[in-house]
Parts: structure tokens; sequence; C-alpha cells
């Protein structure tokens, strides 16, 4: 099998699971706890969190360790939106139809639970937040605005920076969701300016069910798991100090090694780009032609039907991913291929190919000479 979905999950890296592995049966003390075994872990801890906020260019203070960046979208939007209404009576959520469920279906139920209105803002034809949009949607109501560094589906990057420093401007909290983009953009939190930002290990070579949630100092922030008092009294709850170890190496080898990954992976997938949009008829490339993520392809194909193109793809020996839900009987296209404007039957038929450290030159050449036919056979089964 070649895998090429490495947008989905990352393997484990050798160095973060050697970094791990003393955590689970020598040094397996609770960081909560007084005695040896306990300061131990709790060491192992702060050194992860400083890593961290190395990385970060923050307060070691500032990271709260979560299970996934699932669960750092929730903290960031539900316990930011919280404490601002209570704070100043704001009571608007500003963001997106294509950002990840995390953030737009907690976004939807702060609206028809907790009595928020969400404000959904205009994107453009790649899929991007515009600072015009921005702008213009921004008001004194507003409680708290989320978005994303890059889509994880369709490779776009957001100009983070800008949008964040025209929010501070307003004195309106500012989050974003950079699960996909740690891998290899900068996560500077200075540079960008932002106010909450979540992290997500299994997509920069740490495990799952670990993430991070940075927190600037003075952003006001109701937990919504309470108990032990962990993590500064923001999120309950003994902490996976194996999986944070991960976590912390993991992130410090990524931003270490960005260039050279990034040289690795980009050639590849222009060639991809390339080939795709020259040899198959009726595709087209998904996000921003240049401004995406180096190791993401993403295309829709008009009158296929993206979940078969996938089975095909796995028994062909490649595992790829679609835009597309699968709903048995009734497959809808997503909300953010949806959102790009493609009418029905191009927005079922999307692609998305991500690279990795392990991708290789052969393995991508194996993938452009299987995919066209495989389109083909999809596109006559269609029909």
């Amino acid at each position: 099998m070649i895998y090429l979905d490495y947008a989905a999950t990352t393997p484990v890296h050798p160095r973060a699971l050697e970094a791990m592995l003393p955590y689970f049966r020598e040094t397996f003390g609770n960081p909560s706890s007084i005695h040896r075994f306990g300061q131990k872990a709790e060491s192992a801890l702060e050194m992860a969190r400083e890593k961290v906020a190395a990385v970060l260019h923050c307060r070691p203070d500032e990271i709260l360790f979560t299970s996934c960046g699932s669960e750092s979208d929730n903290l960031a939007l539900r316990g930011g939106a919280l404490a601002r209404r209570k704070a100043t009576g704001a009571a608007k959520i500003l963001t997106a139809k294509n950002e990840h469920h995390a953030v737009s279906r907690t976004a939807e139920q702060l609206e028809k639970e907790y009595g928020f209105s969400v404000n959904w803002l205009a994107l453009d034809e790649h899929g991007a937040v515009t600072p015009t949009s921005f702008k213009d949607s921004l008001t004194s109501e507003t409680a708290l605005t989320s978005v994303m560094y890059a889509n994880n589906e369709i490779g776009t990057v957001n100009p983070i920076a800008d949008l964040a420093l025209f929010a501070r401007s307003q004195n309106v909290a500012f989050h974003t969701d950079a699960v996909q983009a740690a891998a290899y953009l900068d996560v500077n939190v200075q540079t960008l300016g932002v106010d909450l930002m979540s992290l997500g290990g299994h997509k920069f070579y740490a495990p799952k069910g670990v993430g991070a949630l940075y927190v600037r100092k003075g952003t006001g922030l109701i937990p919504h798991l309470t108990g032990g008092g962990q993590e500064f009294g923001l999120r309950a709850g003994t902490q996976n100090i194996p999986y944070i170890v991960g976590f912390a190496e993991a992130l410090h080898l990524a931003a270490e090694e960005r260039e050279s990954r990034t040289a690795h992976v980009k050639p590849l997938r222009d060639h991809i780009i390339g080939q795709v949009l020259e040899i198959i008829p009726d595709s087209q490339l998904t996000g921003h032609p240049q401004n995406r993520l180096p190791n993401h392809a993403s295309f829709v194909f008009k009158d296929v039907d993206g979940n078969f193109l996938l089975q095909l793809l796995d028994s062909a020996g490649f595992a790829c991913s679609s835009g597309s839900a699968c709903k048995t009987g009734n497959p809808e296209p997503s909300e953010v291929i949806s959102s790009l404007g493609f009418s029905r039957d191009w927005a079922l038929g999307s692609l998305r190919i991500t690279l990795g450290m392990d991708s290789t030159p052969e393995g991508v050449e194996s993938f452009l000479k299987t995919l066209p036919a495989l389109v083909d056979k999809a596109r006559k089964i269609n029909h």
C-alpha cells in the first residue's frame, strides 16, 4: 500500500516514540502526586510544556494539554465565547462554513443551545477568508472569532496575522485552528498575533489522543471539563504524560525540520497537481493554486462518485481521502467543497492526496499512472 493520506493522520515519529516509552512503565507516576514518582511525572510534564512553548514563542503557562485538536477547538470556542459574554455581554461568534466541524458544529451548538448568534464569513473562490470580509463582519457585539490557519480538505492557507491584527484593534478574541498547519507552517503566536490556537498531535507524527491549546495571558476561558484543577484549572483530568512527551518531541522536530520536510513534499505535490490537471479531463484543483499547504493536493472530477473512486484506489494499493462524507444511499458533498461554488456533479467527485515524510517519487509516479484509468472507470459506472 502507498499511503497518501497524511492530512488524516501520520505514523508516530521514531524519536517521539522513543521519548514516550519510559513514561508507560518506569516513570509512570501521577503528576499530581506528592511523592517522587509524581514529581518525576510532573517534571516531564513541565519540560514538555516548555518545549511546546519554545516552538510557539509563548510562556509555558499559556499552553494547555488536551486530548486532541477537536477538544482544543471546543474548549477555545465554548470556553472563550462564554467567558467573553459573561465579561462584556457580547454574544456573536464570527467563523466560516468551511472550518473543521470541531469549530463549525461547536458554533452551531452555541447558537442553538447557548443563545449566541453566528455570523458566517464570506469566502473567496479558493475557500479563503479575505481581510475585507472579516473587517466588514466584525462588530462590537462579536464575542469571539475563529478562522482556521490552513484548510484540512483543500489546503488553502488563510492570512491569519492580518485577520488577528484587525480583531485585536477591535478588542475581539481571535482563535485559529492550526491542526493541519502545524506540520508545515510557522506557529509563532507572536507573529501570528492570535489569542487562542489549537493543535492536534497526530497530524505531525505524534500519537493520536493528545493536543494542545495556546491561551494568551488575559484571554478569558471557562473550562468545559471541571475536576481536580489540572492545567491551571482550565482542563481537569490526569495528564497523559507519555502522549504529552511524544507531542512535545514531535512538535519540536516539526519546527526544527520544517524547511527540509517542505523541500521534500512540495515538488511531489506540484508534480501531482500538474499531471492530474493535464492528463485527466474534467478535473479541477480545489483550494488556492499557490497559497496552500506544501504537502496538499486536492481535486474535483466531474461525474465521479468520490467515495467509489477511493474504494478503487484502495483496491489498487493507494490510501487517499475525499472531501465528501458518505451517508448511506445519500452522499452529500462536504460543506468545504460546496462553499467553493461547485455544482453537485462536480462537488461529489472530490479527491485529496496528502504527502509526508515517507512519500517517494516512485510512489507518486505509480499513483499518477494508476489514477486516470480509475477516474475513467468511476465515470462509466456513474453513468
